[in-house]
């Protein structure tokens, strides 16, 4: 979970310098990759700790 919030923190950051600065656009686009790279990670983390669970 560290490391989920730390990725969310690194992109935001990311995108608000490339809307801050002009001539830096990429980094908001790597921001917006990063940020959905880190969610669809944690979604599919979450759907297979989902699936072990035994059925009682």
């Amino acid at each position: 979970m560290t490391l989920f919030l730390l990725i969310v923190l690194v992109a935001v950051t990311l995108g608000l310098i490339g809307v801050a600065a002009d001539g830096l656009g990429y980094l908001l686009a790597i921001g917006i990759v990063l940020l959905a790279l880190d969610v669809i990670f944690f979604a599919i983390r979450l759907s297979r700790r989902a699936g072990r669970r035994p059925v009682r």
